[in-house]
């Protein structure tokens, strides 16, 4: 559930707009693409944490595979990314909360928020698996209806509506009507949508069974993201026009929805977001505090941070929810510089991870194949070439960022911060090597 829920994420709902917006009906072709490039991504990484599993994932795999320095630099990049996520996502849900609650302070409902879910975090790790399921439970079932009340629309099959064919997906401006430009914003905005999908195998290796969890959650990738990303976008653009302004007003989710004449569509819709905020901050906390405590196990960080208590990385979890609330408040003291740095720093953090997720797999799949073919029980496919069609892929996405103003800018702050920890990596790991 944990698997399936973690593809239904924040960035589905609250993203999409813009993407429909600048790509038109080729926002489904988008997905599609950016959706082939996370599958395989989640195959290699599947692959690794089949047959090593590892709270610390591909920080792990990067650091037996390329180095210490490559483990240091992906870990603590996924750590700042899942942190200021959980800033940015408690603001998300506060927002919500004021405009239900009109006089009430955002920081009243960020701090509810941030200490509900690192208390769960705190108690045990069944606490996080039994928030997650639920979470899970409602957004795959919101998600699901949306695309079964979708779906009969389509086909006039719902009372009140007529088939609409393909008249929006080839009227105002036919497939593509911003040309290339468009399907490159569109693929940008739809590649950070997947972005998350991640941690899944960090909680794998904590599960009762984590070699089958993790096969069982990456086999079942392709379908989970054809059917929630790439099928929701198709269901939109055809039901209503892609220029329709409450598509980036309102939300394409909440556009369908009232298209359809369904009651009090977009407060239904804002309490899907919430539930997928909640679940992100959820998520993104549990995360930061494993993957810090594999870093801090491995002599790659402060071992201040590295207890235990009752199965649990205490410390972990209270430094990563400490940062998560430090974010918050920069957001308020410094909205237009320190806290847009930190954004712009994590923007392209992803594809840097993927990358070393890509580089460790070409070089672990040889090593596994002659020591212990036998723990291949999920093997990358179309090896090597897939690979290598990932990595390039990676790099042509941030050759595209390039290209783009905005995200031009999270490119050079990702690439510093990048740089930054590699180099500190680097040093340490010759350190290390001086003293041994």
């Amino acid at each position: 559930m944990i698997a399936l829920g973690g593809v239904i994420g924040a960035g589905l709902f609250v993203g999409s707009g813009a993407g429909v917006a600048a790509a038109g009906p080729s926002i489904v072709l988008a997905y599609a693409l950016s959706g082939v490039l996370v599958m395989l991504v989640m195959r290699m990484l599947g692959e690794m944490s089949a047959a090593n599993p590892a709270s610390g994932s591909f920080s792990v795999h990067a650091e037996r595979a390329i180095g210490p320095w490559a483990g240091f630099t992906a870990g603590w990049m996924f750590w700042t990314l899942l942190c200021v996520g959980v800033g940015a996502e408690a603001i998300g849900a506060a927002g919500i909360m004021t405009g239900w609650f009109p006089g009430t302070p955002s920081w009243m409902w960020v701090l509810l928020f941030m200490t509900t879910f690192c208390g769960t975090n705190l108690a045990a790790v069944r606490n996080f698996g039994e928030f997650e399921f639920w979470f899970a439970a409602l957004k795959v079932g919101a998600i699901s209806l949306f695309l079964v009340l979708g779906g009969l629309a389509i086909f006039g099959i719902l009372p009140g509506t007529h088939a609409p064919g393909t008249a929006n997906l080839t009227g105002d401006g036919g497939f593509l009507p911003h040309g290339t430009n468009g399907l490159v914003i569109g693929l940008l905005t739809s590649v950070f949508a997947y972005g998350g999908l991640e941690t899944v195998t960090i909680a794998a290796a904590e599960s009762e069974n984590p070699v089958r969890g993790v096969a069982r959650a990456v086999r079942t990738a392709m379908w989970r993201i054809g059917v929630f990303y790439v099928g929701s976008m198709l269901v939109i653009v055809t039901l209503i026009p892609w220029n329709d302004p409450t598509v980036t007003t309102s939300g394409p989710y909440v556009a369908v929805l009232d298209h359809l004449d369904i009651p009090a569509a977009g407060q239904l819709m804002n309490v899907i977001v919430l539930i997928a905020l909640l679940s992100a901050m959820n998520a993104n906390i549990y995360g930061s505090s494993r993957m810090a405590y594999s870093l801090i196990a491995r002599g790659q960080g402060p071992k201040a941070l590295g207890t235990v208590t009752s199965g649990v990385p205490r410390r972990a979890v209270i430094a990563s929810s400490a940062f998560g609330f430090i974010a918050v408040l920069l957001s308020y003291w410094w909205p237009e510089t320190v806290f847009t740095w930190l954004l712009n720093m994590v923007g392209a953090a992803v594809l840097v991870v993927w990358g070393f997720i890509a580089a460790a797999q070409l070089r672990m799949r040889r090593k596994l194949e002659r020591e212990a073919p036998e723990k291949l029980v999920v093997k990358m496919w179309a090896f090597p070439a897939l690979t290598w069609a990932a990595l390039a892929g990676v790099l042509a996405i941030l050759a595209l960022m390039a290209r783009e103003g905005d995200t031009r800018v999270q490119l050079y702050f990702t690439g510093g911060l990048a740089l930054a920890l590699s180099l500190i990596g680097y040093l340490r790991q010759k350190a290390q090597t001086a003293r041994a």
